[in-house]
């Protein structure tokens, strides 16, 4: 009979914590609320940090540097879709794994980093020629070692993700992310110019990755060939498969509007959408982050998995919506104070975007769904239909410029593409096609409401001074929302379980101290 010492064992138990999560059952809502609140305070907390850094590095950069970086970044936002192959979304989502296959996994991960890192390193000469800028090939070659880091930190941060130890990650992100600054501020100081920023995120990145090999604390072994990670693999396959369409429907209108209507009216529209997404990005991101982990650790408790989705949800769209229709009304003393008066005429573009915007946040949820239940082909093969749907809205709206795309954009999206992926996404699961409509009443109401009363105080208030105006439009959004809601039976209840969600964030962490 073969006899295991103490210290093997003890080695074993310690091995199979990192991939374990029956610990969190006990306290998932507690957890998820914590974990959203400490990914939006670090997401508030980098926003500020980069917001600082960039009104430094402005004054110590010109455009061109910046530029450069960016001439270099097209070509790298597009191969960074293959960088994890979706295999860390595949970790989040298994209700069970093991060593074997997250080692497999893991090293799976190293070896697409290394293909990318010299694949865009091959690429760097063809960049130069197509931008007719010699500065790009080292450039290109300098920035393509940040897939390598990304590589080897793709498996840490998802087993860091599964057990919802979110501190952890912030603290990471945030010490990566002003390390990487600092650097870059120094050499900017010190006439570096635009390797600054290219030193910027090769420090950021290889921070990120210390900084995540010792919190999370796993060691990879050899990867085995049969570890079952087949299954992962295909589910990886799918969400890659999905990403490139929705990176090429997503990016079409930039490519079409500077082709045929040049770079004015593309600097308008593409600053009018990154303008609409800061806020978005701000709620959605980390609420997405902590989403995800939850709700598959619920998918054999199918109602409570729809209770929680749906509770989320609604905080979102209460959220979203009425401050949405507040961008709208207020597009252009918004467009005015942060971009300044040269920027004006996206002001239009902003408010018509903001249509799609109303519904953007609630839609972009449905994604957690797919993930979370292991319907990655239902993702892609939604990818292909939306992705479609978008880019038909793009060319017909061509042909009327950049006000022409936004609207068309706009109201397909929000007539067409959101109800179609409402009933594609309900059609299985336990979250059902009328639940979406039914959770996001009493805000479509509330919105409806704040608009109203914010389009009579712009005729009201007349020649106001910006400023000013914007903090009377959002004091008024804010009570009209908050009353419309409370008169609903329905908002009322949505209104009284955000102090729930209070009192779940402010219990004791102990939970989220567990290894």
């Amino acid at each position: 009979m073969t006899r295991i010492s103490n210290n093997d064992q003890s080695s074993s138990d310690d091995q199979s914590r990192h991939f374990r999560t029956d610990h969190l059952q006990a306290d998932l809502g507690g957890r998820s609320a914590r974990g959203a609140a400490v990914t939006m305070a670090s997401q508030g907390v980098k926003f500020f940090t980069g917001m600082a850094a960039t009104v430094v590095l402005a004054r110590l950069l010109t455009p061109q540097d910046y530029g450069l970086i960016g001439m270099v970044a097209v070509v790298m936002g597009f191969i960074s879709i293959f960088k994890d192959m979706g295999l860390s979304a595949a970790t989040i989502q298994k209700e069970e794994i093991s060593k074997e296959q997250i080692s497999t996994l893991f090293w799976i991960n190293v070896g697409v980093s290394i293909l990318l890192m010299v694949l865009t390193a091959a690429l760097a000469h063809a960049v130069a020629w197509f931008y007719g800028d010699t500065r790009l090939t080292l450039i290109t070659v300098s920035l393509s070692a940040g897939f390598l880091f990304g590589g080897l930190t793709v498996q840490h941060e998802a087993l860091l993700r599964r057990q919802m130890r979110f501190t952890a990650l912030a603290a990471t992100e945030v010490l990566s992310v002003i390390v990487g600054l600092v650097v870059a501020i120094t050499l900017a100081w010190r006439g570096a110019h635009y390797w600054a920023l290219v030193v910027n995120q090769l420090v950021q990145g290889l921070s990120y990755a210390i900084g995540i090999w010792i919190v999370c604390g796993w060691k990879p072994g050899r990867p085995a060939g049969y570890s079952g990670v087949r299954s992962m693999f295909a589910f990886g396959r799918n969400l890659t498969g999905f990403h490139m369409i929705n990176y090429f429907a997503r990016n079409l209108d930039n490519m079409l509007i500077g082709k045929v209507w040049g770079s004015w009216q593309l600097g308008l529209y593409a600053k009018a959408y990154q303008l609409l997404l800061l806020p978005i990005d701000q709620i959605n991101s980390p609420i997405a982050a902590v989403a995800i982990p939850a709700l598959s650790r619920l998918t054999d408790s199918p109602e409570r998995y729809r209770k929680a989705y749906l509770r989320i949800l609604e905080k979102i769209a209460m959220m979203t919506m009425p401050g949405m229709a507040f961008m709208i009304v207020c597009s252009d003393w918004i467009v005015g104070l942060v971009l300044g008066p040269q920027w004006i005429g996206a002001s239009r573009i902003f408010a018509l975007l903001g249509i799609a915007g109303l519904v953007q946040p609630v839609a972009n949820t449905t994604g957690w769904l797919f993930m979370s239940q292991n319907r990655a082909h239902h993702m892609f093969q939604w990818g292909i239909i939306g992705g479609t749907i978008a880019i038909l809205s793009i060319v017909l709206g061509l042909h009327w410029g950049a006000i022409g795309v936004a609207t068309s954009y706009s109201l397909i999206g929000v007539g067409v593409v959101t109800p179609l992926l409402f009933y594609f996404v309900g059609r299985a699961g336990p979250v059902r096609t009328m639940d979406f409509y039914r959770t996001m009443a009493a805000p479509a109401c509330a919105t409806l409401l704040a608009m109203v009363a914010l389009f009579l105080f712009r005729r009201l208030a007349g020649a106001i001074n910006p400023a000013v105006g914007l903090l009377g439009a959002l004091a008024i959004t804010a009570i009209t929302a908050f009353v419309a809601l409370y008169a609903l039976p329905l908002g009322r209840r949505s209104l009284q379980d955000f102090r729930n969600v209070y009192a779940l964030i402010t219990k004791s962490d102990q939970a989220d101290t567990a290894s």
